[in-house]
């Protein structure tokens, strides 16, 4: 069954069109991702702003015309932390409804974690007994799924994201070590208050998916062009994840959208991901975390196509 998935994120709106075959075989065709920052000024506002919406609005007018030519035959769009946060998010999901023909529905966290656990374990054999956390960076929140055997287990929405903690922390360019000091500090309280610790002592492996942790993959192998083939299953250990942090971070924003493997349309955000990703492991006591291309889109696939 050829399915099609717009993932309308906190910082980004991705589309993947894929053919789902019988035992959770996924064939992509068309995958997609365009930074469009939908939750830039919500921290501060509580509101989707116009600017942000017309972003969105230009890139599902590219997906529409997609979807359309490839013929699937189910499609969805699922929204997330911004629109949940947002005053006037209910507004926004009805025009994506009316205007683009996308059934939108924005997801709850549990639904959310259910999907991007689903993603994310989907290649995974269902009778491997290692306790994973699935970390999931988004510009609004991060989610964070526990699960061993293909089941589901703890799971928590937290609200921790690159977009909400960048304009909350980081405003010089590049960072101080003060500003720096202070995310770390916000994503360990948000981590400890909402994970809690007999959780964090079981787990014994991480998968990272979304944005941040692709995009610190691309940029560790060096990738002129990104190839998922190469970022999928890739590891980056805790000290290297320290030595991204302090080449990133001292740069200022300019610089930053020139570095190999990275899209110049995450360099504002990317300092606080590689921060975000960092803390997290150091909460769950991990050295290393594998970086996994398989997330939502997925889970939302396989769940469309039952």
């Amino acid at each position: 069954m050829r399915v099609a998935v717009v993932d309308i994120g906190t910082n980004s709106t991705r589309l993947l069109i894929a053919d789902v075959a019988p035992a959770r075989r996924i064939g992509e065709r068309v995958r997609e991702s365009t930074v469009t920052r939908l939750g830039e000024g919500v921290e501060a506002t509580g509101r989707l702003g116009e600017e942000p919406q017309r972003r969105v609005f230009a890139a599902l007018e590219r997906y529409a015309g997609q979807i359309s030519a490839e013929r699937a035959e189910a499609s969805a769009a699922v929204m997330t932390s911004a629109v949940r946060d947002a005053a006037n998010g209910a507004e926004f999901s009805a025009v994506v409804k009316q205007r683009f023909g996308l059934d939108g529905r924005t997801l709850s966290g549990d639904e959310e974690a259910a999907c991007t656990y689903a993603g994310a374990t989907a290649a995974r054999p269902p009778d491997d007994p290692t306790e994973l956390v699935v970390i999931d960076i988004g510009g609004g929140s991060t989610e964070l799924v526990c699960g061993a055997g293909g089941r589901l287990g703890f799971h928590v929405s937290a609200q921790i994201g690159v977009v909400r903690h960048t304009e909350r922390h980081l405003r010089s360019d590049p960072p101080t070590a003060a500003e720096l000091a202070a995310l770390a500090a916000d994503v360990d309280a948000g981590v400890a208050e909402t994970v809690p610790r007999e959780v964090r002592e079981r787990v014994q492996a991480a998968v990272a998916v979304a944005g941040t942790a692709t995009s610190c993959a691309a940029i560790d192998l060096a990738l002129e062009r990104y190839d998922t083939t190469k970022v999928e299953g890739h590891v980056l250990s805790r000290a290297k994840l320290d030595g991204l942090l302090e080449r990133l971070a001292g740069m200022p924003l300019a610089e930053r959208r020139e570095v190999r493997g990275l899209h110049p349309d995450r360099a504002p955000t990317i300092v606080a991901g590689v921060v975000v990703l960092s803390r997290v492991l150091d909460a769950f006591g991990l050295a290393e975390v594998e970086i996994s291309d398989r997330d939502i889109l997925w889970g939302v696939a396989l769940e469309l196509a039952r």
